[in-house]
């Protein structure tokens, strides 16, 4: 139980920086959500997107994909959640690089920004809320007393009795007479005694 409490809130803090992080600066000053999601494929570009086009799409998936898993307490989808997010994230890191020549982290804004480390932190943080949560349990059949006796099969001779070594239903050898039927009191054989 309180794996879970834990594990649910660091996934939701780790969607929210996920969500969060296309709003920061990426690189040199330029927010991810200018980054159209065609970028991440074809090349970074100059062009600026619109904010449903951008990749914080992908981050917002991301998000909704944790939420499913929190409710149905499926530690996979926060696991897919983190690895969506970390994906992008490291995807969008590879085109920066193709197109700028090199990566650079600086101290007066140049370079890598914030938002990356969030986004990356935030994946992070899915990975590790779905290694804490413990998930749903299987239900388990109750306890009960366990035999180690084996069960009959229709195969054994007391489930057919009648085949082989016993050929027939018992009848008795020799019928038993029934001595005839008198009546109790027979017939009065004088008058009434006075």
């Amino acid at each position: 139980m309180v794996r879970n409490v834990l594990g649910s809130i660091l996934a939701l803090a780790g969607a929210t920086a996920a969500v969060w992080s296309p709003f920061r600066a990426w690189y040199d000053g330029r927010h991810g959500s200018t980054y159209r999601i065609d970028d991440l494929f074809s090349g970074i570009s100059a062009t600026k997107a619109e904010v449903a086009g951008s990749i914080l799409l992908p981050f917002a998936f991301a998000a909704l994909v944790t939420l499913v898993g929190l409710v149905l307490r499926l530690r996979v989808l926060v696991a897919v959640a983190g690895l969506i997010t970390l994906g992008f994230a490291i995807l969008w890191m590879v085109r920066q690089a193709q197109a700028a020549g090199n990566l650079t982290v600086d101290s007066s804004g140049n370079g890598l920004g914030q938002g990356v480390a969030m986004a990356l932190g935030g994946g992070l943080a899915l990975l590790l809320a779905a290694g804490l949560m413990s998930g749903r349990r299987r239900a388990e059949p109750e306890p009960g007393p366990r035999s180690e006796a084996p069960v009959p099969t229709l195969d054994t001779p007391h489930e057919r009795p009648y085949e082989a070594p016993y050929e027939a239903p018992y009848e008795p050898r020799h019928e038993q007479q029934q001595p005839p039927v008198e009546p109790p009191y027979g017939p009065p054989e004088g008058p009434p005694r006075a």
